[in-house]
């Protein structure tokens, strides 16, 4: 019998809760897909269909998270009248806290990364164009509104900002604070100093040095933690604000 989009859409959804919920509860290794197929009600072949491989599945999650976090995000009451900063806050904030109740297994899918970091490649990043996507309309409405100067990357700064979310939870993942207040405020800090970079036109100057930075040392600084909040708090005061 053939199924609809709406219903592959629902079976795909019901698959990738069953797995987090499995996965969980008996371990990454111990849980295979055929446990998960069963468990969902399909076939032992039709998970296939859907997840080519275990580790597929896991990137399914964070694409269905990211999906749900735009849905969220846009839907927020008067969105329209945020500035850039409490737009980006707004994202962060709602993947964080749909990541909350999967915790356990967002730890456990970054164990599973840190064995085969090529999971995470630019290529396959979870939600890597719809975020991009969504930013830099995010970015042209702040820069058709007079809030930032105008931007020649704002197609960089959109592919970054994936990067930028996983290095967060990285950081959150870590955090021992109470109610993660550190993370808190390292997104805050963090968002400050790139808008207020976009308001003085500063990114179009350093845009391969900010690169730089962000791709290949915000990472390793956020699981660090080490003075990476002095350091963006020094960055702000720079910038003037």
């Amino acid at each position: 019998m053939k199924t609809s989009k709406s219903q592959q859409e629902q079976t795909r959804r019901h698959v990738i809760r069953t797995a987090v919920d499995m996965i969980t509860e008996h371990g990454y290794e111990a849980t295979t897909m055929k446990q998960i197929a069963r468990e969902a009600g399909i076939g032992d072949a039709t998970i296939y269909k859907y997840f080519p491989s275990k580790e597929k599945l896991l990137l399914a999650y964070y694409e269905l998270c990211i999906e749900i976090v735009l849905e969220l995000t846009l839907e927020t009451p008067g969105l329209e009248q945020f500035g850039l900063q409490e737009r980006l806050q707004r994202l962060v904030d709602a993947l964080l806290e749909l990541l909350l109740a999967d915790r356990e297994f967002v730890e456990i899918t970054r164990t599973i990364v840190g064995k085969s970091p090529l999971l995470m490649m630019r290529d396959n990043m979870p939600g890597q164009q719809a975020l991009r996507e969504q930013v830099v309309k995010f970015i042209d409405a702040a820069e058709q509104s007079g809030e930032i100067a105008a931007c020649d990357f704002k197609n960089l700064l959109g592919g970054l900002f994936a990067d930028y979310l996983f290095a967060v939870i990285a950081y959150w993942l870590k955090d021992e604070s109470e109610e993660f207040s550190d993370t808190t405020q390292l997104v805050d800090l963090t968002l400050a100093v790139l808008v207020l970079a976009l308001k003085s036109g500063v990114v179009n100057k350093l845009s391969e040095l900010a690169g730089f930075l962000i791709r290949n040392q915000l990472s390793r600084l956020m699981q660090n933690g080490s003075g990476l909040l002095d350091m963006l708090k020094l960055a702000k005061r720079g910038l003037g604000a």
